[in-house]
């Protein structure tokens, strides 16, 4: 199944890296976040890429055309660096289409942009390349397949430290509670999409506002609730947050790392309580 990424925005909100380097192409340790979101899709047995590009899309296209499998895989070196044999791959069976989407261009304009890309395809998956989850992507593709639904996405309650308030007409309070026990959903991406979805998204449309609304009114639009880990990359405290999580390894978003590991003495790892401390500062 192809898995469309969206990662063309300013990232304006990483400003400490946004002026010389895409958002997308932040890294988390050898390896920028766009990789990490698509060795998890990979994972899952989803390895062909659309990427919408925008914002320094040069950066994006010269990282995978210089690609070098020896910064996150072990190698065997010989003859003086002559002859480099990585011992696995992660891309070798990628298959990458990078498309220049338009630099301002909003979700659904990068969506209906690769919408050719996409003929034949009953569903496809998008993403908004900026959020790290444990998610089992091919349950939310079964869930997809067994309704009549033309959308679907991921809902995850914040666990910051912010509260969620109701004010009367006159600025009394009627409620306040933290958001995570007010009962909310957000909407955290990992979307499944059916390609009727390009008949509910006219031009100019953002994907999730009028979209959404008109498969709401047709009863047609799914959430997934996942109540594992998630976690986005908006600030320059999210990265630190994540690169601590990703420094005491596996993080909980290496789904394929935890697969691929073989008994061994227990590595070192952020005690339970630490993890959720770290993932309420991330969302």
């Amino acid at each position: 199944m192809k898995v469309v990424l969206f990662c063309g925005g300013f990232g304006m909100r990483l400003r400490e890296y946004s002026e010389s380097t895409p958002k997308p192409m932040v890294t988390l340790g050898y390896r920028p976040i766009l990789w990490h979101i698509m060795r998890y899709y990979a994972h899952f047995g989803h390895t062909d890429f659309i990427l919408c590009l925008g914002y320094k899309a040069d950066t994006v296209k010269q990282y995978f055309m210089n690609y070098n499998e020896c910064l996150s895989n072990d190698f065997v070196f010989s003859k003086g660096g002559k002859d480099v044999k990585p011992l696995k791959t992660d891309i070798d069976d990628w298959n990458i289409t990078f498309v220049d989407t338009g630099l301002n261009a909003n979700i659904g304009q990068r969506l209906r942009a690769v919408r050719h890309l996409l003929e034949g395809e009953e569903m496809f998956l998008a993403n908004y390349a900026d959020g790290l989850s444990d998610l089992d992507v091919n349950q939310t593709i079964r869930e997809m397949e067994q309704s009549n639904a033309v959308g679907s996405f991921m809902a995850y309650q914040p666990t910051h430290s912010f509260h969620v308030v109701s004010l009367g007409e006159d600025s009394r309070v009627d409620y306040i509670s933290p958001i995570a026990k007010s009962g909310l959903w957000i909407n955290a991406g990992f979307f499944v999409l059916r390609s009727e979805i390009f008949d509910y998204l006219q031009p100019g449309e953002e994907l999730v506002e009028q979209p959404f609304q008109r498969l709401i009114a047709q009863d047609r639009l799914l959430a997934h609730r996942h109540q594992g880990f998630w976690a986005a990359m908006d600030t320059f405290k999210d990265k630190q947050t994540l690169d601590e999580l990703h420094a005491h390894g596996p993080a909980p978003w290496e789904v394929w790392r935890k697969a691929e590991q073989a008994p061994a003495p227990a590595p070192k790892v952020v005690p339970a309580k630490r993890v959720r401390q770290l993932q309420a500062a991330v969302c």
